[in-house]
């Protein structure tokens, strides 16, 4: 279904031009693409629902996961449901349903929060916030913070058990399960390499 979509399309915006481009010449998929991520969103969102409302089928694609999910697709989306336009999605991976199943933390009741602020101060107060959750909290932090943030977690929310999972379904998929701290110090003497998705 998704390459179908990706066949009758008449234009693709993609997170990465050049990552797609790999999966549409291996499918031999001759298609238009433009650019849409975090730093043109604002901008090409009307540009995108005005070939919408042209009449022109557009398919959004992103670099690893479901789009929408912690992404700019979510503006391009509203966009569309605000202009009364039809949108359509083809179920696919993302990374929160996959670290949680595999993290072995109860599964029937959670939260995902995406990334937290990149400022110490206001994400230690969010964690602060979520320090009572009784459900599992999922998470999403880069490898260049995931030090510091690690460091906030431990002394904000205690040395709790947490899962962290990178790279899944790839061929350097790892997931660490562990105290807050253990997993601290394995990535003080180990470069953080990836995007991590932290089960708490």
């Amino acid at each position: 279904r998704a390459l179908d979509t990706l066949k009758k399309s008449d234009l693709i915006a993609a997170e990465d031009t050049r990552h797609t481009a790999i999966l549409l010449n291996r499918y031999d998929v001759k298609k238009r693409l433009i650019s849409f991520h975090s730093y043109n969103a604002a901008r090409r969102k009307d540009q995108i629902i005005k070939f919408l409302k042209e009449g022109r089928n557009i398919a959004l694609v992103s670099d690893a996961g479901t789009p929408g999910i912690s992404d700019p697709g979510f503006v391009l989306i509203k966009g569309a449901i605000d202009h009364e336009l039809p949108v359509r999605v083809i179920p696919g991976p993302t990374a929160l349903i996959s670290a949680l199943v595999i993290s072995g933390k109860p599964t029937n009741k959670f939260i995902f929060e995406g990334f937290l602020s990149n400022k110490s101060s206001k994400r230690r107060k969010r964690l602060d916030f979520l320090k009572d959750e009784e459900r599992t909290i999922i998470l999403y932090e880069s490898c260049h913070r995931i030090g510091k943030f690690l460091k906030d977690v431990l002394e904000v929310m205690g040395d709790r058990d947490i899962a962290l999972a990178r790279e899944l379904t790839k061929k350097f998929e790892e997931v660490r399960r562990g105290k807050t701290s253990e997993i601290l110090g394995h990535f003080t003497e180990v470069k953080p390499r990836g995007e991590f998705v932290v089960i708490i």
